[in-house]
């Protein structure tokens, strides 16, 4: 349940019971699902993932035993709308980073005009000296980014972080999809859910879009 002034993703501001209406559908979906089945589906993804080996360790906890890629057998569902507005702001994020490390390693303008202090990046251990004055194949920095985000309202998002170095979620997103399609198939009936099984296709063409060849 949403805390206080909390966003709920299905039902909206907190306490509405009306919800919100184009995440109905699911809502009855959700209450019409016995729990105790929601939870046996729950348990057969992990169980899945883990025998397949779908883990992930934790940057800093060298000696942890590796996890299992977080699910949550309870969809997380953007409308066609949101979708496109998000789709351009992230494209416009990914090529302001790409803009920041051209610059960081080129001009340094941002730092000549103080927008941010010299310190932090000159001094920051990420830092690679030896890249100034690289020039990479299209000016390409960044090829794939995983951007972090959380929800905070109806149409705002907020960013935790920029994955711009080994993103490596998209391949937990494709075996996420391969669970619930084999877990709750009726969902896929019921709603118009856009495929995301030309990943590995796209990923090919970005990468051969920035080949020096």
């Amino acid at each position: 349940m949403a805390g206080a002034g909390a966003f709920d993703e299905i039902r909206g501001k907190p306490k509405d019971p009306a919800g919100r209406p184009e995440f109905a559908r699911l809502s009855e979906w959700i209450e019409s699902t016995p729990s105790a089945e929601l939870d046996r589906r729950q348990k057969a993804a992990e169980a899945a993932f883990r025998q397949l080996g779908i883990t992930f360790a934790v940057y800093g906890e060298e000696e942890s035993a590796e996890r299992i890629i977080p699910f949550d057998i309870v969809p997380r569902v953007f409308t066609a709308r949101e979708w496109s507005n998000l789709s351009e702001g992230l494209v416009q994020r990914v090529e302001a980073i790409n803009a920041f490390l051209a610059d960081i390693y080129g001009a340094r303008r941002i730092l000549a005009d103080k927008v941010i202090p010299e310190e932090l990046i000159l001094a920051n251990p990420q830092f690679r000296p030896m890249l100034a004055g690289a020039k990479p194949p299209h000016g390409v920095f960044a090829h794939i980014c995983g951007i972090d985000l959380v929800r905070t309202g109806p149409d705002e998002f907020w960013v935790l972080e920029d994955n711009a170095r080994t993103p490596s979620g998209v391949s937990y997103m494709l075996e996420n999809r391969e669970a619930m399609l084999r877990l709750c198939p009726e969902l896929f009936e019921q709603f118009n859910v856009r495929p995301i099984d030309s990943y590995p296709d796209a990923l090919l063409e970005t990468l051969q879009s920035v080949s020096p060849r």
